[in-house]
């Protein structure tokens, strides 16, 4: 039973709202005054406030440019520009590793955990010790070995 009527009032008094928005202001003259005139004791108020400033220290400013300055690196692996799209990597940090590199040093030290050692690692990549270790021994590359289902005939090894 709805005819209309409803969205059509509602319509109206949204118009009406925004009419009376627009002339509220006029039929009160004091708040017009209040918003013309200054207020003297808020201009005092604001000349009694001081600020000062200084440029930063000079120890911001020599850890700035430490980090400016930080020891570079050339990837130990790269990967052709199509793969990465824009994301090409040239220089890494010293005591960091790009996720390729890590991945690709987690799979070495997994297949012959004898030569790819800790140690070498760190030294290989300029790691901290400390952390090589607790990355090889918690970031552990897993295998993904697919079960055929039953029904299909498996081929044995001859």
């Amino acid at each position: 039973m709805n005819d209309g009527w409803s969205i059509e009032k509602e319509a109206l008094s949204i118009v009406d709202e925004r009419e009376c928005m627009k002339y509220g202001a006029g039929d009160h003259p004091d708040i017009e005054d209040k918003i013309r005139n200054k207020d003297n004791l808020l201009l005092t108020r604001l000349k009694e406030v001081y600020v000062d400033s200084s440029d930063p220290s000079s120890e911001v400013q020599t850890k700035e440019s430490a980090s400016a300055q930080e020891e570079l690196r050339l990837p130990k692996l790269t990967v052709n520009r199509e793969t990465l799209m824009d994301l090409d990597v040239e220089s890494i940090p010293k005591g960091k590793i790009s996720v390729l590199e890590a991945l690709t040093l987690l799979n070495n030290h997994k297949n012959s955990p004898e030569t790819w050692t800790a140690k070498k690692i760190s030294e290989d990549y300029h790691l901290d010790s400390k952390k090589t270790q607790a990355l090889l021994e918690y970031f552990i590359p897993f295998n993904v070995k697919m079960i055929p289902p039953k029904d299909k005939k498996q081929i044995t090894d001859s």
